[in-house]
């Protein structure tokens, strides 16, 4: 199976099963209007605008249902937040083909230029039309339109170059776990803190929050809307008061209510860059006695908008305190969401969420593969459905070639 087909099939409904599944649903409706049993029967729950899927007595669904189910929406998610990158991608990477027929030097310095303007980052462009080269040398590429498909897989390959399972969050099932957000201010920080709230107790976590950030005048009362918005306690002192005092009161407040979760806001600019290292590294001291193993997680938020300011903004932060991951905030935004790839590839800090849209649950966890999806969704579809047409075969995507068939 080609990589396009594999990703379409993951993350794309059938536009087929959804008019199916409408029109089923509507002709049961009118059936039951018609017996005048709308009211006596309880329909059996079926999954709308997604594949149809198997429900057992109980009407519960399968886990390979499920799992389809939750790849589509994440799909749907991704091709809908990252709709303008994909209009700058695609558009580009089409009239890079069209005008360059041939696979030659003077492709790929095209190319590097295109990724370039598009924030990838320098060194991971150059990485990644280096593979390029070698790939079309090895497979005896010679049409730039049969290197389509493998720019789009190398990039899923350099983001997993290190650790496939490196977004994933480190959230422990037993006892209490720390979040430390860090950021400049402007980013979406509080915004990004409130959603998390939100996602955690929506998958049945205790969560709470400490309002750490008192030197910006407001910040305060923004978390305690957040949580008032999402339900949960704000641990909080006066503006002005001592970050690492506020962190000690909610940690142990934290433990008293047996909370699973807090979500730690911190400063987002002090008057220099030493004084931030010395307020960042007094709060990781006072979270760490009190919690051995905390913080689980300290996450950069960066805003995508701002392009290569984010990954200054990233470099800087690395050097006063150990970030273990990214939010990267109003992707759906931007048009250069190439930035993920040089965050991840040039400073090595795995992108734990990003931002999709404005609502609470446009918050989503990366995964590459949905990434690449939303990024070339068009393209792949396309591809894939004029395959179909002339029954073309697998590509050797998977590195095998005529021979080995």
């Amino acid at each position: 199976m080609s990589f396009f087909k594999r990703l379409k099939d993951k993350f794309a409904s059938s536009s087929e099963a959804e008019k199916k599944q409408d029109d089923l649903e509507q002709l049961s409706e009118l059936e039951q209007q018609d017996t005048g049993q709308m009211e006596d029967e309880t329909p059996k729950k079926t999954p709308k605008k997604l594949k149809e899927a198997d429900f057992d007595d109980d009407g519960l669904i399968s886990i390979e249902d499920f799992e389809e189910i939750e790849a589509q929406q994440l799909g749907a998610k991704f091709r809908a937040g990252l709709e303008k990158s994909r209009e700058n991608f695609q558009a580009q990477l089409n009239n890079l083909i069209a005008r360059y027929r041939k696979v030659d030097e003077e492709f790929f310095e095209a190319l590097e230029e295109m990724l370039i303007t598009a924030d990838v980052g320098f060194n991971t462009v150059m990485q990644l039309v280096e593979e390029l080269r070698e790939e079309a040398q090895r497979r005896n590429i010679s049409e730039t339109e049969d290197l389509r498909e493998v720019i789009v897989e190398k990039i899923v390959e350099i983001y997993h170059q290190d650790d496939e399972h490196s977004e994933v969050m480190n959230i422990e099932n037993d006892g209490l776990n720390v979040i430390l957000m860090v950021g400049v201010n402007g980013v979406g920080k509080t915004t990004t803190i409130g959603k998390l709230a939100h996602r955690y107790q929506a998958e049945g976590k205790k969560v709470m929050l400490a309002a750490g950030d008192t030197f910006r005048a407001g910040a305060i009362q923004q978390l305690k809307v957040w949580g008032e918005r999402v339900g949960v306690d704000v641990m909080s002192q006066s503006e002005g008061s001592d970050p690492a005092a506020v962190m000690y009161d909610a940690i142990n407040a934290a433990k008293s209510k047996g909370v699973d979760i807090l979500i730690c806001d911190t400063a987002g600019r002090l008057q220099n860059k030493s004084n931030l290292m010395n307020e960042l590294e007094k709060v990781k001291r006072v979270i760490s006695r009190a919690v051995p193993e905390a913080p689980h997680e300290v996450l950069l938020c960066l805003d995508a908008t701002t392009g290569q300011n984010a990954l200054s903004q990233a470099k800087s932060f690395k050097e006063v305190t150990n970030v273990t991951g990214i939010v990267l905030t109003k992707l759906d935004g931007t048009a250069k969401g190439g930035i993920v790839l040089a965050i991840r590839n040039e400073l090595h800090i795995p992108v734990k969420y990003v931002g999709l849209g404005e609502k609470l649950d446009d918050l989503q966890p990366f995964n590459p593969e949905s990434y690449v999806y939303g990024l070339f969704a068009d393209m792949i579809e396309q591809n894939v459905e004029e395959a179909n047409e002339v029954g073309e075969q697998p590509s050797e995507i998977e590195g095998q070639s005529d021979e080995s068939k």
